[in-house]
């Protein structure tokens, strides 16, 4: 029966320090656990099982010469859309099969000189788009703690994998909420930096003025200590920040004594589950409790975040794939000349929701449409971080859902894209406004589905979201609790 599977980053890396374990015999563990379980769940699109054996060897031996750091020989889960080299780099479409890639991303690089075995890719939402995995052109993943719904997404393979104990931890990507409202959905951590905390270089991008890197963990020590391997400036990304990074992991107080933190009115409106609403406000008294000042704040022009998400992030998705033309790499589907070649490839390489999302933003930057809606979204998304800046002017951080419902049975949403979008509707904010969030396991629905704490923060304000999150985390039992599923 597997073992180290069951440990955290931190506990695995202690073991490691301490000759207890190997990094062969945690990757085996990992390993059996993907072989037993994932036939169910389906959240890996590709493990080389030699390959990251291989890199376990490697890690053995750097500890065995005395060069290893905490991180060494802990394997990690890459979402399907990170640049790793040596492997394919699907995004969940068919567009992109055959492709594999030449390069690491900047956050894989660094997780690599860190120590860390990449092991196995994992399944989300074509190109990040959609909110439960359902989007996939591979396979559809599940949800660990109940198998007919779904795990949320994009990055629903991420959380899925370190739910269901396949994965000591991922790394997905947050483009309006893809790790945090999968990471409440599974019952982990997840963690979205502030824009430019993590080069987003080898990132396929979907909206890249939003896109974000982050890391789903069980605990929030474990995100900590990601963070700090992934985090800091990158030639190869200008829009990374040049600001030192801390050592976030050993910084954590576990005190919340004399924080003053935010709840937004906007944020507790008609339309969430009702026993949602029940753990978030009973994971904010218990904030209280210990020592945290609870007051509110106003988000007034949350009303428009998620129409101003979707009009800003489709327009940036519509010129980022247009690049998948069917000459350079991926699939090909012949023509009778070059716009019939283009034309036959990204129907039969895109799926639905792509195509879906590409038109939209194609018509709201089209001329006569530019100034009604995208500039206007613009305006709108000027405000939304202005809101926020009001607010953590009031307050160390604001505590709030995740997603109005707990994780929704699979195909519920298939043929109404609209109701999907509007779950994003306590994420997108975030995105929008370029500040920091965390998902933190806050309590279970009567049916055993797992809730969120949403702690959102200001500009680079890692270090205290993550403070609060694990004060709250160390006075509860939430993230310890697994799902039990028959392999």
């Amino acid at each position: 029966m597997s073992v180290l599977n069951e440990k955290t980053v931190e506990e695995l890396s202690v073991l490691l320090e301490s000759g207890a374990c190997t990094s062969q015999e945690i990757v085996r563990d990992v390993l059996a656990e993907k072989n037993r379980i994932d036939p169910v769940i389906r959240a890996y699109v590709e493990l080389d099982e030699e390959d990251a054996l291989a890199q376990a060897v490697e890690a053995d031996a750097a500890r065995a010469r005395g060069t290893a750091g905490p991180l060494t020989g802990i394997p990690v889960a890459i979402k399907d859309l990170l640049n790793v080299r040596g492997q394919s780099c699907t995004c969940g479409s068919k567009i992109l099969q055959g492709y594999r890639s030449p390069y690491d991303a900047t956050a894989v690089a660094r997780l690599r000189s860190a120590g860390m075995v990449m092991a196995g890719r994992v399944n989300m939402d074509e190109f990040a788009m959609g909110s439960s995995t359902e989007n996939s052109a591979l396979q559809t993943t599940r949800n660990p703690w109940n198998t007919a719904c779904v795990p949320g997404g994009s990055s629903g393979g991420s959380a899925s994998a370190v739910a269901a104990r396949m994965a000591v931890a991922s790394i997905g990507s947050d483009t309006g909420g893809s790790v945090r409202q999968p990471a409440s959905f599974c019952g982990c951590v997840g963690l979205k930096p502030t824009y430019g905390r993590i080069s987003r270089y080898g990132l396929t991008a979907y909206a890249s003025s939003l896109d974000q890197i982050g890391p789903i963990t069980r605990t929030v020590k474990d995100a900590a200590l990601l963070l700090g391997a992934m985090a800091g400036h990158d030639p190869m990304d200008s829009t990374s920040s040049p600001l030192d990074v801390p050592d976030y992991a050993a910084s954590l107080t576990g005190e919340m004594k004399g924080l003053k933190l935010g709840v937004p009115k906007e944020y507790f409106v008609e339309g969430i589950e009702p026993e949602v609403d029940a753990c978030v406000r009973k994971a904010i008294a218990q904030c209280e409790s210990l020592g945290a000042e609870i007051v509110e704040v106003s988000l007034p022009n949350t009303r428009y975040a998620t129409a101003t998400y979707y009009i800003l992030a489709t327009a940036e998705a519509s010129t980022n794939l247009a690049r998948y033309d069917g000459v350079r790499y991926g699939l090909r589907v012949e023509g009778a000349d070059p716009i019939a070649l283009y034309m036959n490839t990204r129907a039969a390489g895109f799926g639905s929701e792509v195509k879906r999302r590409i038109i939209l933003g194609t018509y709201v930057l089209s001329s006569g449409y530019y100034d009604a809606y995208y500039l206007r979204a613009q305006k709108v998304r000027t405000l939304i971080a202005r809101d926020f800046s009001e607010a953590f002017a009031r307050c160390d951080a604001i505590v709030c859902p995740v997603s109005p419902t707990a994780a929704y049975p699979l195909g519920s949403c298939a043929d109404d894209p609209l109701k999907m979008y509007l779950g994003d509707i306590f994420t997108v904010t975030a995105n929008l406004a370029g500040i920091c969030g965390l998902s933190v396991p806050c309590g279970f629905t009567s049916g055993g589905l797992p809730v969120g704490l949403q702690i959102l923060g200001a500009p680079f304000a890692e270090q205290k979201i993550l403070d609060i999150g694990y004060a709250y985390e160390q006075s509860t039992a939430w993230h310890t609790e697994k799902p039990a599923i028959q392999g």
